[in-house]
């Protein structure tokens, strides 16, 4: 099914709800995003951490199948790996069209550049790296991606989900080395590129709280086990569930 067509003005309104009034540089840059390309913040194409935009692996899969894109290649690049340390390396190609020599890209990932909490998918982080820079060359995205950053897998404050005093955050796990629930929680949504300021919102009113602070332990590994199951069998249907919790603001506005 077609995706409706993008405007700048519903862009604009979903950036002001999740992150605030935007510098006049990023509304410069949202502009032509949206014109250019139609990216759109509501499909998760786009990301704002740090006053900075950043596209998604979603957002660039979107662009290429819009644009008709023939076809993607990519290629372990086994000199260059060693799977004993856990590095890999990813040579991509983007075909823009049938008779297109291709836009080569490559990707890189080892246990110094991704998180603890997802060690051993060095292997998928990779490919995937390779493939938004082959992406960007190809259609010719100024913006880093998401996944590209040396940080995906410590996520920045605009991409927190907790305080100090906030539930998820206390419970620090059993000891038995698994990774706290508030860890967990930002595991998911820099995995499944959600927003979360709306993770949040669903997670309090998934546990019956106010605020995710006062569920208890059971309640937030419940959530977690739950947002982990909808993402992975429907992304699409779970960002739509989590748009609703806009609503409460668009009334207070």
């Amino acid at each position: 099914m077609k995706r409706p067509v993008v405007s700048f003005r519903s862009n604009l309104k979903l950036v002001r709800q999740l992150w605030g009034e935007p510098s006049r540089i990023a509304l410069r840059s949202l502009r032509e995003l949206t014109v250019r390309y139609s990216l759109s913040v509501a499909a998760g194409d786009l990301q704002f951490l740090d006053g900075r935009w950043y596209v998604t692996h979603s957002g660039l899969l979107q662009l290429a199948s819009r644009r008709g894109c023939h076809g993607i290649q990519t290629v372990l690049q086994e000199r260059l790996s060693d799977g004993g340390i856990g590095r890999w390396v990813f040579k991509a190609t983007v075909f823009k069209r049938s008779a297109s020599r291709g836009f080569v890209g490559y990707g890189d990932a080892d246990p110094s550049n991704v998180s603890s909490l997802v060690h051993g998918a060095e292997l998928r982080i990779a490919e995937t790296r390779a493939v938004n820079r082959a992406l960007r060359k190809a259609y010719g995205i100024g913006l880093c991606s998401v996944e590209e950053l040396g940080t995906f897998s410590s996520p920045s404050r605009s991409s927190t989900v907790s305080s100090p005093s906030n539930g998820a955050h206390s419970s620090n796990g059993s000891g038995n080395g698994q990774p706290r629930l508030r860890d967990q929680l930002c595991l998911l949504i820099r995995q499944y590129n959600l927003e979360p300021n709306l993770v949040k919102a669903y997670a309090a009113d998934f546990c019956g709280t106010e605020a995710l602070s006062g569920a208890s332990r059971e309640l937030v590994e419940s959530f977690i086990s739950h947002l982990s199951s909808a993402a992975k069998e429907d992304r699409d249907a779970l960002v739509c569930k989590l748009n609703s919790f806009l609503q409460p603001v668009e009334a207070r506005s």
